[in-house]
């Protein structure tokens, strides 16, 4: 089964790196996006925010981002937790977008 994301936008928040029991580091972050897609053969602006962590390396690259950074993200979306329904975006890869 598919479950693969791919989203640009800014990163409006980042909370402070943390270790699992494991020794692996998460970091927890959103992510603004904004664009206009097209449904139904209509435009139709989107803006959202999205709710996202990265374990491993991609934590650490979120650390070394800054507050209104431009980013692409990948990766899959998974409930919060067990007890919970709401999803999050696990980040597998994020590029850094300068300039745009």
């Amino acid at each position: 089964m598919l479950n693969r994301i791919e989203l640009t936008g800014h990163l409006i928040e980042r909370l402070a790196l943390r270790y699992t029991p494991a020794g692996v580091p998460v970091t927890e972050c959103r992510i603004r996006h904004e664009s206009e897609q097209v449904e139904a053969g209509s435009p139709r602006r989107v803006e959202c925010e999205v709710p996202a962590i990265g374990l491993g390396d991609p934590a650490k690259w979120l650390q070394a981002a800054t507050t209104g950074s431009e980013v692409r993200v990948t990766g899959f979306l998974a409930a919060k937790s067990r007890n919970s329904k709401q999803l999050v975006l696990h980040i597998e890869h994020i590029e850094f977008l300068e300039g745009n």
